[in-house]
Formats: structure tokens, C-alpha cells, sequence
């Protein structure tokens, strides 16, 4: 187990840095002048030059790499070019809306997708289970930017029953929990309908059935936990993408998360700020991949980590 854990470390260490030297470089392809964005419109070229030579924006581009990553392996983010705030302020301020928010959505799609995926596995052969993998199959499709403006019209401007921006209350968690949980719970559905059917043709599920043991122990007892392994995978996988693809949803409900403080300082140009978000959503993905290929030693002891 040791060995396992420093090696997924050292990958971690070097992923992490192929991250930050991609987003170093894509982020200063993009058009668009920090200095001048920070100065103003109104700022004459002496004002300008005078705020690149501040943030050290006139040194060369390989020099401005180095300095980078070797700020980055002392664990110094930078600073903000708008705020002059360090980074990682930035981040955490931001960064556990974000996790609240990817947490619901995964209560939600969980309680909505493991069930749906037992229900159509237990009715297989019947019309019922085409007709739930169907709307499964919706959920995958449907792009979340559209699902969210049904959900606001909905049950926001003609119901009237939750708020469409802010996060003071449970209730505004609802509609962006539900857009980010439907899609979610669709994938969630699929896999566990077709890991359940695996498990239920099984010997030892028939052995199970024999000695008169009830449908719901069958599956919920002999069968959910051996096909568990695949669902705790996509849960995972899920997770991950929960925390690092929510940009849309955040800027669509005023969401202040780590998505939004993205785009926002890519509109700025903030280029610290936006690298340390996508760095700290790469860690957080790897992270959670790790926490799941742990949790399978749990859910089935034959598993060896090497």
C-alpha cells in the first residue's frame, strides 16, 4: 500500500506540473493585454508600461515560466493582478462553495440514479426498463445551460418556489444541485443497471434465491455489494468532473465558486488567478481518482493496490 501511495504521488507531483505548464502557456496565447486591462481605457501607453514593469509582465516568457514554477514548488500561487490579494485567499474563499455545491449535486444524483439502475435491472426483459433507461438517456443528453433555463423558468419565475442566484439558503441550492444532479444521475443509472444485471446472473445470487432468501436482501445484500465497484468508479469519476466543470452552471445561477472566479479572471486577463484555479481543480481531481482506488480495497477485499 505504501509503495502504491508514493507512486501515485510522484504522478500526482508530475501531472500537477504539466498542468501548470499548459495553463502557463495557453493562458498567454489568449488575446488580450493584462496591463492594459488593469490600467484602464482611459490609460496612456506611459500607464500602461508603468503596470507591466509593476507585475513583471515585461520580462521574457521563459523568464516569467521559471519564476512560476519555482514560486509554485515553494507552494506560492502568486498574487492577484486586480486584487494584489494572494491567490490561495482567492481560492479558498471561492473553493468550499464549490465543494457544497458538488456535494449536493452528488447527493442528488446518487439517490436518484442507484435505484432508477436496480429498478430497470430488476424489471429487465419488461417495458419498464427501456422506458427508464430511456429517460436516462435524456438526462445524459440534455446540456445543462438549457436544463438550468427550463429549471429558472420553471420553478423559479412561474412557480415561485426557489431562488436562481445567490447561496444564503438551502433553497438556493436547489435548481443548480438539480441541474448539475439529473445529468449526472443518467450516467449513474446506466452503469449500475448494467453492473446489477452482471451480479444478478451470478451463482451465488441463484444460491442465495434458493435458500428463500428475499428479493430485496438478493439484491440489495448479496448482489449491490459486488457490483458496487464499477458504480464507485463513475460516482468518482463524477465527482471530480462536479468540481472542475460546474463554470456554466456557476455563472448561470451567480454561483460564487471556483468555475465562475475562472471566467471571471479570464474576462481580466488575471492569469495568476485562473492558473491556480485550474491548478487546484487537477489536484482535486486526482485526489478524489485516489480516494476511490482506496475505497475499492474496502468494498472488496480480493483487491490489491500495486
Amino acid at each position: 500500500m505504501l509503495k502504491y501511495l508514493l507512486h501515485k504521488a510522484f504522478l500526482t507531483i508530475g501531472v500537477l506540473l504539466g498542468v501548470a505548464l499548459c495553463s502557463f502557456f495557453l493562458l498567454r496565447a489568449l488575446p488580450g493585454d493584462p496591463a492594459q486591462a488593469l490600467a484602464g481605457p482611459q490609460a496612456t501607453q506611459a500607464d500602461v508600461e508603468t503596470v507591466r514593469h509593476a507585475l513583471r509582465l515585461d520580462e521574457p516568457l521563459h523568464t516569467q515560466c521559471f519564476t512560476y514554477i519555482g514560486n509554485l514548488l515553494k507552494g506560492d500561487l502568486g498574487y492577484s493582478y486586480r486584487t494584489r490579494r494572494p491567490v490561495t485567499e482567492e481560492i479558498a474563499s471561492r473553493w468550499p462553495n464549490t465543494l457544497r455545491l458538488s456535494l449536493f449535486s452528488m447527493a442528488i444524483a446518487v439517490s436518484l440514479g442507484v435505484p432508477l439502475g436496480i429498478f430497470a435491472a430488476r424489471r429487465h426483459g419488461t417495458l419498464l426498463d427501456p422506458l427508464s433507461m430511456a429517460g436516462a438517456f435524456l438526462g445524459v443528453s440534455m446540456p445543462s445551460v438549457w436544463l438550468g433555463m427550463l429549471l429558472i423558468l420553471l420553478f423559479s419565475v412561474r412557480l415561485k418556489w426557489f431562488p436562481f442566484y445567490g447561496m444564503s439558503t438551502l433553497s438556493h441550492y436547489v435548481l443548480p444541485g438539480l441541474t448539475l444532479g439529473l445529468s449526472v444521475a443518467a450516467n449513474i443509472a446506466r452503469l449500475t443497471r448494467v453492473s446489477v444485471l452482471e451480479v444478478l446472473g451470478a451463482d451465488y445470487v441463484r444460491t442465495a434465491r434458493g435458500k428463500g432468501a428475499g428479493e430485496l436482501r438478493v439484491v440489495y445484500v448479496h448482489s449491490l455489494r459486488n457490483a458496487a465497484i464499477p458504480i464507485v468508479t463513475i460516482i468518482g469519476l463524477q465527482l471530480g468532473a462536479l468540481l472542475g466543470g460546474q463554470v456554466v452552471t456557476e455563472t448561470l445561477f451567480s454561483w460564487p465558486g471556483i468555475g465562475r472566479m475562472i471566467v471571471d479572471s479570464l474576462n481580466a486577463r488575471d492569469y495568476m488567478v485562473a492558473q491556480g484555479g485550474i491548478l487546484i481543480l487537477a489536484l482535486t481531481f486526482t485526489v478524489i481518482n485516489l480516494l476511490t482506488d482506496l475505497l475499492y480495497t474496502i468494498l472488496d477485499p480480493r483487491v490489491r493496490l500495486g
